[in-house]
Formats: structure tokens, sequence, C-alpha cells
């Protein structure tokens, strides 16, 4: 028979790796330096750049997208056109036939691969970009802000209405926040079936 110090051991080890082991602890956090010092703060802070001019297929399919090269020297070849932050976009650009190797951006926002999401079902419901990635628009490197877990997916999922926003609220309005009449009105659509968040394992375990 296991010793009562054994066992009273094998609980708090169980513990300590369901607790501190979690998302919540291991990825609540990241922040990668990128290879081209660019500031969302900046950009989709202070100038209001859409979030879908970067990230452009997010509303078509599962994918939000990094920017190429192009996409950023569609600005770049006018802006800043001297800035030292700047080489390797220009030497990623090079003559703009894109013949040359992609920006090699860190990825921050990471799923595992049993596991499908599709930005554009979320985008399409009203989800806003800040309900899972925060306020993007004031940091100066961008950082996970929320687990991203199962757990977490499915407290949403059960809990909808104060993430769906209203028509006429774009996705990428940073500082929406919920309001009783946005939340009943979520609620009244997610009661008629016209949003059905699945909460089955098959949705996103295919």
């Amino acid at each position: 028979m296991l010793s009562m110090g054994s066992a009273a051991s094998g609980l708090a080890v169980t513990f300590i790796v369901w607790f501190w082991f979690s998302p919540r602890h291991t990825d609540v956090g990241y922040e990668p330096l990128q290879p081209i010092a660019y500031s969302h703060k900046l950009h989709a802070g202070q100038l209001g750049l859409d979030c879908r001019y970067c990230h452009r297929l997010v509303e078509e399919g599962p994918h939000a997208t990094v920017p190429d090269a192009d996409t950023c020297m569609g600005c770049h070849k006018q802006v800043k056109t001297d800035s030292r932050l700047l080489p390797l976009l220009r030497a990623n650009y090079g003559d703009g036939k894109g013949d040359n190797p992609p920006i090699p951006w860190v990825k921050v926002h990471m799923l595992p691969d049993y596991a499908y999401f599709s930005h554009a079902v979320h985008v399409r419901a009203n989800v806003g970009c800040a309900s899972c990635h925060g306020r993007v628009d004031q940091m100066e490197v961008v950082r996970q802000v929320e687990p991203l877990s199962m757990g977490w997916c499915l407290d949403c999922h059960r809990n909808a209405a104060p993430h769906i926003r209203p028509a006429g609220v774009k996705v990428t309005q940073m500082d929406w926040q919920p309001t009783d009449t946005s939340i009943a009105t979520a609620e009244m659509r997610l009661n008629a079936n016209e949003l059905n968040p699945p909460t089955q394992c098959s949705a996103c375990h295919r």
C-alpha cells in the first residue's frame, strides 16, 4: 500500500503539472522578437491601419496570413524610405517580382496541428480580433494574452454573447466593449440558432 506521504507527493506533482504546465502559464506572455521591428502600437494604434490590410485572408479562410514584403512596400516605397530599420524588408522585396525569400516572421499565436480553427468563421460571426489577441493596437511587440487552450475556447463558445459585436461594429475596432444591449441582441441570435458556437469534440478535432 502507498503511504500517505507518497499519495500526497503524487497529488502535489499532479497539481503542479496541471496548473503550472497549462497554456495560461506556459504560453501567455510569449513575446518573440521579430526580424523587423514592426510596431503594432504605431501602425494599428496611432495610424489606425486596419488589421486586414496585412492579415488579408482572415475573412476568407482558416489562417490570418502574415504580410509579404510587397504588402509592406506598398507603403514604404513612399514612407520612411530611408529607415535604418528596414534593410531586411528592402532586401526581401528586391526588384518587386516576388522571387526573394519571404520575411521570416515569428509566429506568436499557435494552436496544435490536431485542432481545427477558422478565422473566417469567427470574423463572419463578428467576433472581434481583441477577444483572442488583446489590445494589439497598444503593443510595440505583439504578445500572447490568452491561453488559447481547449478549456478557454469552450468557455467562450458556452458564453459567446459578450464577444459577438452588433452589425456595423468592425471586428478590428480594438477599443469596443460589450454593452447590456449588445449582449442581449447576441443572446437572441444564439437562441434563434442564427449563430451556433459548437461545443462537440468533432468541431475542432476532425
